[in-house]
């Protein structure tokens, strides 16, 4: 049997070994079936092996893999139209992750910056956030355990509190140096913060005022998690940077940093790449997730379902002392409580449910955009009991 010896010990994983998945449910290597409420962090929007994109990776590997972006990529230019189609952005890099679909946006955000002939270009980003783990990017992130150890920090970063514009307008009163804003329209690792509902408009505004990028970390938000295609849009605004990774690729690994017109030729020949980003599979899988979630109509699916679970917990565990607050748009959603509760996620899964805690106190559903109201309806129930078993506990210890 294989071992962990051999792996370097960045993750203290659970003891179970998935074998075979089939749209919401997983099956261990001791054949029991899970309802994945987490579905990869937000990755498998599709669910597990769904037939259009199983057809999609088969195919598209029996022809071409790699070439490098030293030539033209047929999947790639279309996959570009696709996702300025989709969210009214003009150019697209694409990369292999999340954190490197970031470093691109920090990137555009300097050139912008010295272009402007600003020696030292800052980015505005918020407590609490998650932008990922290159040095560039845990530097961007607002939580200091990322960051331990990690010493010393790339620069360029001013630190604001999410959800608070008088804050933004405080240093744009105090540095001249700001070229951009980077903040993710829902926090999901801080334990899914939503702000307030014109907070994007008003950060809009701002930079638009000041001549500042708005750049958007939709990674997790993005590809329909929220209800709609992008978080931006139920503000009705557009960023001019926007970066995508997760549920884009359903599992294959892929990033994309998307920018408007202006924001999108500041990058030139030189500036940046990838040797595996935006190859023909990743493309090709990813240019079905679209077609899949628009012909399956999975962005209504989300917006309907994740009112149904919304609405199924207030009423189960509103009044439950020890619960400090349900929240979510779409099928992301977080239930705060008053104490730490990660010992949730083994119960949970000993009840065949896959499900995280985040921020420590924050249980995160993450499920896939097609699960049912039966399936939502387990999710309810499962996560009320145990939350309600453990409060309890708690309470009479």
């Amino acid at each position: 049997m294989a071992t962990h010896e051999h792996l370097m010990k960045t993750y203290a994983p659970l003891d179970v070994t998935f074998e075979h998945g089939e749209g919401a449910y997983l099956w261990d290597s001791n054949k029991n079936k899970y309802l994945d409420a987490l579905c990869g962090i937000a990755v498998c929007g599709l669910g597990h092996a769904h037939p259009a994109i199983t057809r999609t990776i088969t195919e598209q590997a029996a022809k071409l893999l790699h070439t490098s972006n030293l030539y033209q990529i047929e999947n790639q230019q279309h996959l570009a139209d696709q996702l300025a189609e989709i969210s009214g952005m003009s150019r697209t890099f694409f990369s292999n992750s999340g954190a490197e679909a970031n470093e691109a946006a920090i990137k555009i955000a300097r050139l912008y910056g010295h272009q402007k002939s600003i020696k030292n270009p800052g980015i505005i980003v918020m407590e609490n956030s998650f932008h990922g783990r290159t040095m560039a990017t845990l530097s961007a992130t607002g939580n200091r355990k990322v960051q331990a150890g990690f010493e010393p920090l790339v620069q360029g970063f001013v630190r604001a509190p999410y959800n608070n514009v008088e804050a933004i307008e405080s240093i744009a009163e105090n540095n001249n140096d700001i070229v951009a804003i980077l903040v993710e329209p829902v926090q999901g690792e801080g334990g899914i913060r939503i702000p307030d509902a014109d907070y994007l408009n008003k950060l809009r505004e701002i930079c638009d005022k000041h001549d500042w990028l708005l750049m958007l970390d939709e990674i997790q938000t993005g590809m329909g998690r929220t209800g709609e295609w992008f978080a931006f849009q139920h503000n009705s605004i557009q960023p001019d940077v926007m970066t995508l990774a997760k549920a884009l690729g359903n599992g294959v690994p892929i990033g994309a940093c998307l920018a408007n017109e202006n924001a999108g030729e500041i990058m030139q020949p030189g500036n940046h790449g990838s040797t595996f980003g935006g190859n023909p599979l990743m493309c090709a899988t990813a240019s079905t997730v679209v077609d899949t979630i628009k012909g399956e109509e999975l962005i209504a699916n989300a917006r309907d379902l994740g009112k149904y679970i919304l609405n199924g917990f207030s009423e189960k565990l509103s009044a439950i002392e020890g619960v400090r607050e349900i929240r979510g748009l779409g099928l992301m959603i977080g239930i705060e409580l008053d104490s730490e509760c990660s010992e949730l996620v083994k119960l949970a899964l000993e009840k065949n449910l896959l499900i995280n805690v985040t921020a420590g106190n924050v249980i995160r559903l993450l499920p896939p955009l097609l699960i049912d109201k039966q399936q939502a309806d387990v999710i309810i129930d499962t996560v009320s009991e145990l939350v309600i078993a453990s409060l309890h506990k708690k309470a009479a210890a």
